[in-house]
């Protein structure tokens, strides 16, 4: 489901998951899931509301540990200090969902109940690493004490992971929906994460172009977005700033993440350029169409047109990286991406001086180009090479990530 933009492993990390009373809580089972498979040890505390909807068993089944349920007389519960252990233990806590009261209680700093005790036990809220998801009416959400109580909790340090917007389970329409899961299974993941990059900017190109002949037919590629996808999530989960110019058919992004769609590689080239100047560092794994069809017809080209065959001619489209890395800061940085057929190392390095890069990344078509894999030649401007095997598109950019902070 959301394995696509697994950026890093956590062994050795501690999430806390709260559960409140909500429809939604039958989704909780997923996170917990989602996040044991990045490495992560998960507990849980499920308050009173969320045992009318789901129930503890589900949880310990799947791992998680410890499941609390009760300040007192929980037979679950490792400890008599129940109420205190996520917050000395954890290194990150979610609570999703998120109930109206929950937000009140935690805004208002009650300990009445075993969930707002261990949230008021936590120490790393102000740090962002508490995220809260929360979900009820649209109505609830909407009213002014809920936006007041949201206001303060963010103000506090807390991430909020807005509700979506559609209908709800008492079927009105409206924001107030449980946010998508992969959403609030990022927001965990970046409680966890380094930053690293905290205080800065990064652009990142990614996917296909289509470059128009007609009304109807594109030339293109079959690039996925994978790599550039994964590179932009892990910069954000270690707290940049990103901006991801993406081509058709990329997958999907995080909210934190400013997406800004393209088709064309002068729509690209006209979008990156309009980032570039505040960026930090700009990571080009976009698969630009190096040549563009001269137009045939602001219509479908019909076969009736040229019953004996035709001919189309190409022009080239601009160079983003290339001409991007030529106008740049001394303090910026540049990634650059290099598919071939062969002669890769020759090429990876050529690229290197004739780009202006400061890393250039290669890969030949048959270990990387639309696969869930890739294997990489990589090389920076101080001289520094490496080969790397076989590994998920997303460690290729955590790795490519703490490269580029050694430069």
């Amino acid at each position: 489901m959301i394995d696509a933009h697994l950026a890093f492993r956590c062994e050795r990390k501690r999430l806390h998951l709260g559960v409140c009373g909500s429809i939604s809580a039958y989704k909780a089972p997923d996170l917990v899931r989602a996040w044991q498979d990045a490495g992560v040890a998960v507990s849980v505390t499920l308050t009173e509301g969320a045992r009318r909807f789901i129930s503890s068993l589900v949880f310990a089944s799947l791992g998680a540990a410890p499941v609390y349920t009760s300040i007192f007389e929980d037979p679950s519960a490792p400890s008599p200090f129940a109420h205190l252990e996520p917050g000395r233990t954890a290194d990150a806590f979610v609570v999703a969902p998120a109930s109206a009261s929950a937000l009140a209680r935690l805004a208002c700093g009650a300990a009445d109940e075993i969930l707002c005790c261990q949230a008021l036990a936590f120490s790393g809220m102000g740090e962002g690493r508490m995220a809260l998801a929360p979900a009820m009416n649209p109505a609830m959400w909407a009213n002014p004490a809920t936006r007041a109580n949201v206001a303060l909790l963010r103000e506090r340090g807390c991430v909020v992971v807005e509700p979506g917007v559609g209908r709800t389970a008492c079927g009105e329409e409206g924001q107030g929906r449980l946010a998508d899961v992969r959403e609030i299974y990022l927001a965990g993941l970046r409680a966890l994460a380094p930053k690293d990059l905290a205080g800065r900017r990064v652009l990142v190109t990614l996917g296909p172009t289509r470059e128009a002949w007609d009304g109807l037919r594109f030339w293109t590629n079959p690039s996925t977005g994978v790599m550039g996808a994964s590179v932009a999530v892990a910069a954000w989960l270690r707290g940049a700033v990103v901006d991801a110019v993406c081509g058709p058919g990329t997958p999907w992004l995080p909210q934190g993440i400013a997406r800004h769609n393209v088709t064309s590689a002068r729509d690209m080239l006209e979008a990156a350029s309009a980032v570039w100047p505040r960026a930090d560092v700009g990571v080009f794994t976009a698969a630009v169409a190096d040549f563009a069809p001269e137009p045939g017809a602001s219509g479908k080209f019909k076969k009736s047109d040229a019953p004996d065959g035709f001919s189309v001619r190409f022009t080239p489209t601009p160079d983003i990286l290339k001409t991007l890395a030529a106008d740049r800061r001394a303090d910026q940085k540049v990634i650059g991406f290099a598919a071939e057929s062969s002669g890769l190392e020759r090429s990876v390095r050529g690229k290197l001086v004739s780009k202006k890069a400061d890393m250039v990344v290669g890969n030949l078509l048959q270990d990387g180009f639309g696969t869930a894999e890739d294997r990489v030649f990589v090389a920076d401007s101080r001289g520094r090479e490496e080969q790397w095997p076989s590994l998920s598109k997303p460690e290729v950019a955590w790795r490519l990530l703490s490269w580029l902070l050694s430069l």
